[in-house]
């Protein structure tokens, strides 16, 4: 499914998105936003690159980042949720993760997680590894997880209305 096709299913389903990012950087927003139009269904990106940034932005509370670590389906859960609640979006997708170089053997490089929040539903989270591929491979991979993510809820709601 293209983006376009992706946003055009979100209009029918009178839903609105949003992102909170920090390995990608704002890429998933930039795919959405590339498609004219798409200010009627994307609420906003939040681009929370660092620790702080997390905190401030989204509410993710420094304890929470402390016991599970940034890279954390925990992290990304809270950083989707925060999302949700500081914008008008009804959908919000969140990544966070370690595109290299670099990593840990206990959170290597290329492992990346994700969060979906949508209100009135629990929020969910998911860890993918997409290993050492680079890190232009490993950001770009994180985007289309993300935006196959939206996909597949935006497809759910469609099937619903129909």
């Amino acid at each position: 499914m293209t983006v376009a096709e992706l946003l055009e299913i979100a209009r029918n389903c009178k839903l609105t998105i949003a992102t909170a990012e920090s390995c990608t950087g704002g890429m998933v927003a930039s795919a959405l936003t590339a498609i004219p139009g798409s200010s009627d269904v994307f609420d906003r990106g939040f681009v929370t690159y660092s620790n702080e940034a997390k905190t401030e932005m989204l509410g993710v509370p420094p304890e929470t980042i402390g016991k599970f670590g940034t890279v954390s389906e925990e992290v990304a859960r809270e950083m989707a949720e925060g999302a949700i609640a500081r914008s008008r979006a009804s959908i919000a997708v969140s990544i966070t993760g370690i595109a290299g170089p670099g990593g840990s053997e206990f959170k290597p490089e290329g492992r990346v997680c994700f969060g979906l929040a949508v209100k009135g539903k629990p929020t969910v989270s998911e860890t993918r590894e997409f290993n050492s591929i680079g890190r232009a491979e490993v950001r770009m991979c994180s985007r289309d997880h993300a935006l196959a993510i939206i996909e597949k809820t935006l497809l759910e709601c469609n099937q619903a209305i129909k």
